[in-house]
């Protein structure tokens, strides 16, 4: 392989690429690629009930993992044009067979972790993923319709049937929202997708509201695995 080309400013200040670590910039050629592929059409198994039709454009794996924990837990705040674009290619291929404006509603983060990460991450992708569709022609808004109305547990290591149940009645829609969104195109969006269980519940709080869902859109999805009681967890 090619030695990827340092510049002075690195030499002074060494930057290295969050996804894979080698030096050059906060995102190499090679971690972006896979972001670039077309997104396609998800459903995890087993599939949660209320979840809508859902794309996503990577694997939850190797550089793109590493991407996204850096914009999430590491501060990598550089990353979000390059993590937006695939975000904006999902919302696309949601509603690729309307044409129309669209409303992007993000997954709300929990207090706690908007004060660790310094902001709320979902909500930061989604605007510019919204910036890039309005670049591509396509009329778009990011309403954070959505709020937690109690707490939920830690969801690492539950199954999918834990999960769901973990966030039953977690979300609701924020007041006058309804109003708000209206007719919209309603996509929600998130970064990251394993049992499903978190857009299943957006959509669940939005529908209650008579919102019509058109469907969901993230950055990657992860591959399926087990549980600590050895269900499946994922696709």
């Amino acid at each position: 392989t090619h030695p990827v080309p340092v510049s002075l400013l690195d030499l002074l200040c060494p930057t290295r690429c969050q996804g894979c670590g080698r030096p050059g910039g906060v995102i190499c050629a090679a971690s972006r690629l896979p972001l670039t592929t077309a997104p396609i059409r998800h459903s995890p198994s087993p599939c949660q009930p209320g979840l809508p039709p859902l794309w996503v454009v990577a694997d939850y794996e190797g550089s793109t993992r590493e991407l996204l924990l850096g914009a999430k837990e590491r501060g990598a705040t550089g990353l979000a044009g390059a993590l937006a674009d695939p975000l904006a290619a999902a919302a696309r291929s949601v509603v690729a067979a309307a044409p129309g404006p669209i409303v992007l509603v993000p997954v709300p983060s929990l207090p706690g972790a908007i004060r660790r990460r310094g902001d709320d991450v979902v909500g930061l992708l989604s605007r510019r993923a919204c910036r890039k569709l309005r670049v591509a022609g396509i009329e778009s808004r990011v309403v954070p319709a959505l709020v937690h109305r109690r707490s939920v547990a830690d969801s690492a290591g539950l199954s999918a049937a834990e999960r769901a149940a973990n966030l039953a009645g977690a979300f609701s829609l924020r007041p006058g929202m309804g109003g708000v969104l209206g007719r919209s195109r309603v996509v929600i969006v998130d970064d990251l997708v394993t049992t499903g269980a978190t857009l299943a519940e957006a959509t669940r709080a939005l529908r209650d509201a008579d919102i019509v869902v058109h469907g969901a859109a993230a950055i990657a999805a992860t591959r399926r695995r087990t549980s600590r009681s050895g269900a499946p967890v994922g696709w």
